[in-house]
């Protein structure tokens, strides 16, 4: 039996499905309960697309062996690609840099002050009322 199962296994991963099945098949007509060779069959089912195939076989090997491991990462797995992938969210632009405004005019600069005006408000200051400018 363990030559059949190796012989399939060295089958499938060279893609001769129809030998895989088959020699899996024989096995499990030697051995109905032998779960490892459902599993391998199951393999064999997913390797060609069918996965209605491949679920109640991975089914039936749970049910020969609640432990089988194989069994249950296949389960999974098509579990997993019949979960509705989420839409993906629209993409957002992001949003526009406004457009530059023009730098406003600066504010006109008061006029200067007359000549000497620093000399008057010294002058007022420290008490210098005469002095000539």
């Amino acid at each position: 039996m363990i030559e059949r199962l190796l012989e399939a296994e060295r089958a499938r991963t060279a893609g001769e499905l129809d030998l895989a099945t088959a020699l899996l098949s024989q096995v499990i007509e030697a051995d109905p309960r032998n779960a490892i060779a459902v599993v391998s069959l199951a393999r064999v089912a997913l390797d060609r697309g069918d996965l209605a195939a491949a679920e109640a076989l991975a089914r039936q090997a749970r049910e020969i062996d609640p432990e089988e491991a194989a069994a249950a990462r296949i389960l999974a797995e098509l579990a997993e690609r019949a979960e509705p992938t989420p839409e993906p969210e629209p993409e957002t632009k992001p949003e526009a840099e406004p457009a530059p405004q023009p730098e406003p005019e600066p504010e006109p600069r008061p006029a200067p002050p007359r000549p000497g005006w620093l000399r008057r408000l010294l002058d007022r200051l420290f008490g210098r009322r005469d002095m000539p400018s």
